[in-house]
Parts: C-alpha cells; sequence; structure tokens
C-alpha cells in the first residue's frame, strides 16, 4: 500500500490503493505546494486515477432557498446584513417546499445528480426544520443526493435531517484558523469544527473545503487542507472556492490570486484527500476552459452546475457541457 507524505514519496510509482493520512504537519503540505506544477499535478492525477474515473466529472446544483439578512459578517459574503448597504442585497423569506422540488427536478433534467439547498443563516429555526425536513424527503423522491448548507445545527437539528434522508451537509472552514479572524468575527473556527464534528456523528456525509484568493498566504492554504484532511474522517466531498469579489463586501477590491496556485491548492488536496470528491465551486465563470481543464487533471472531480449558485454567477449549463465534449468528459 501506497503512502504519499512528501514530494520525494509522491514522486514513487502508485499502483494500488493510497493509505489515507490523518497526521499531515505543515511543512510536508508546503513541501507538496512547492513542487514543480509539472510534477504536482503529475502526481495528483495519478493518485486521481486510482479513485476516481479521469473522465467522469460530477454534477451538483445549488439554489438559495433564503438568501441575504444573515448575522454573520463574513467578509466575502454578499447575505451578510452588515454588508446590506453596499452589496443592495434584500433578504428573501424561506422558499416554499414545491418550489425548490420543481427547481430539483428542472436541475435534474439538466444534468445534475446532487442538489445543494443553502440558506443565509447562523442557524436555522426549529420552526423552520419541518420545511427543510420536507423539501429533503421532496428532492430524494426525484432519485437525486441531496445536500444542505444552513449554518450552525444543534443536535435535534441534525437528527432531523438524517432521518429525512439527507446525504450530505455542507459547513466549509473557509481557511486556515491562523486567517480566519480576518475573514470573520461573528462565529469561531471551533464552532464550524463543531458542527462538522456533529454532522459525522449523526451519519451524514460531511462535505467542508473553503475560499482561496481572500487576501490569504499559501501558508494559510496549507493550514486549510490540514485541519480538512486531519479530520478523523476525510470529508467525503471538499468544494474549492475562489473567491469572488462582490462590490460591496470588505473584499470587493482584493488581490486576485494567480490561476496557478488555484491549480496547485486543487492537486494538493487531492493528494492528501484522495477518495473525496474536489470540487471546483466559486468563481468559474472568470475561470478560462484552459484554467479549468488544468484543475480536472490536477484532480477535480466535481463541478457545480447551473447558471447561479447562492449570490454569485456560474458558467451557463450548455457553456460547461461544450466543455465536457472538448475534453472527452462525461457528466454523472
Amino acid at each position: 500500500m501506497n503512502v504519499i507524505s512528501s514530494p520525494k514519496a509522491a514522486q514513487q510509482p502508485i499502483t494500488s490503493e493510497i493509505q489515507t493520512r490523518h497526521n499531515w504537519q505543515q511543512d510536508e503540505i508546503l513541501a507538496l505546494f512547492d513542487m514543480p506544477l509539472m510534477d504536482l499535478v503529475f502526481d495528483a492525477q495519478r493518485i486521481h486515477r486510482i479513485y476516481h474515473d479521469p473522465n467522469k466529472v460530477q454534477l451538483s446544483q445549488l439554489i438559495s432557498i433564503k438568501t441575504g439578512g444573515c448575522a454573520e459578517d463574513c467578509a466575502y459574503c454578499a447575505q451578510a446584513s452588515s454588508h446590506k448597504e453596499g452589496t443592495g442585497l434584500s433578504a428573501t423569506k424561506l422558499m416554499e417546499v414545491e418550489r425548490v422540488v420543481t427547481a430539483a427536478r428542472k436541475a435534474k433534467e439538466g444534468g445534475a445528480s446532487r442538489y445543494c439547498m443553502g440558506a443565509g443563516w447562523t442557524s436555522p429555526k426549529d420552526r423552520d426544520m419541518d420545511q427543510l425536513v420536507a423539501m429533503v424527503e421532496g428532492v430524494k423522491e426525484l432519485g437525486m443526493e441531496t445536500c444542505m448548507t444552513l449554518g450552525m445545527l444543534s443536535d435535534h437539528q441534525t437528527a432531523m435531517l438524517k432521518d429525512a434522508g439527507l446525504d450530505y451537509y455542507n459547513h466549509n472552514v473557509d481557511t486556515s484558523e491562523e486567517y480566519y479572524s480576518k475573514i470573520i468575527s461573528t462565529r469561531t473556527y471551533q464552532d464550524r469544527l463543531d458542527t462538522l464534528a456533529r454532522v459525522r456523528g449523526a451519519g451524514i456525509n460531511v462535505c467542508s473545503g473553503g475560499i482561496v484568493g481572500m487576501g490569504e498566504e499559501r501558508t494559510d492554504r496549507a493550514g486549510m487542507l490540514k485541519t480538512l484532511a486531519n479530520l478523523p474522517a476525510h470529508p467525503e466531498s471538499v468544494p474549492i472556492n475562489m473567491l469572488v469579489a462582490v462590490p460591496g463586501t470588505p473584499l470587493e477590491n482584493v488581490e486576485a490570486l494567480d490561476p496557478f496556485e488555484f491549480v496547485r491548492t486543487i492537486a494538493v488536496a487531492r493528494i492528501m484527500m484522495p477518495k473525496a470528491e474536489v470540487r471546483l465551486s466559486a468563481g468559474r465563470q472568470s475561470m478560462s476552459e484552459e484554467l479549468q481543464a488544468l484543475c480536472f487533471m490536477a484532480g477535480a472531480s466535481s463541478i457545480f452546475y447551473g447558471e447561479q449558485l447562492l449570490t454569485t454567477p456560474n458558467p451557463e449549463n450548455n457553456e460547461d457541457l461544450k466543455l465536457f465534449k472538448k475534453l472527452g468528459l462525461t457528466a454523472v
């Protein structure tokens, strides 16, 4: 059984299953980031092929079931009530169940296999739980995988979602623990880890990743991946988002991240969490076809599909399918 622990070890032939690790050290991760890009992408692709079909990409579609008015102050997010004056985003009520299920049905007809429902909350209120459960049950009846991102959960709420058949719960750590306070002050890093532990303990698959390009250093990108890979179990899904600098948010003028650094982040995530679906998430609208292709080569196995994410735009469906055709990729 092979163990990838450093660039030197990564150069060894990979012919069998990779032993997953949960004891990554920061210097090891930075050594991976420092590898020549072609070597790094090559090693990531070799690992990718052990657990994933390199010519298939899983499609997830995302809908905002409750937008704006969020009490959190995440510096990147248009939904924060503290940023409302600058972004002009109005708060909405929780969407009706039938509207959500109808939209999910359309997403399935468009090729999506997983439906993700997100609400701009610190945490859901108990009075909303029956409605949320009905959404999960309705989407499950369509034969789709279900995912929700609702903020922090109580034990009771987590159990209700599990009983409803929720497949995945998304709760991103966003960045490294060291950089976190520069992005969010209204909840702690430990709050996020506690939510992930609660979800995992209930038997729901974990979806957790982060955002790069928020002015952080490479050490922070390494630290974020270290947090995720050193969890007791790796997240089943790891969304890697490129910051969409939304006008009116504190990060609207942040310097854009070098695209090759984004590719490196995808590749290191693949090496550290070999079985996870590494999802190419927000920011794709500004990415060239060539950059997206390089991300697939580096180990991205999933994308967010559909013309709208929570509050930011995404490439049109037909543009994604055209790219897949050029690359010989099949949507699953």
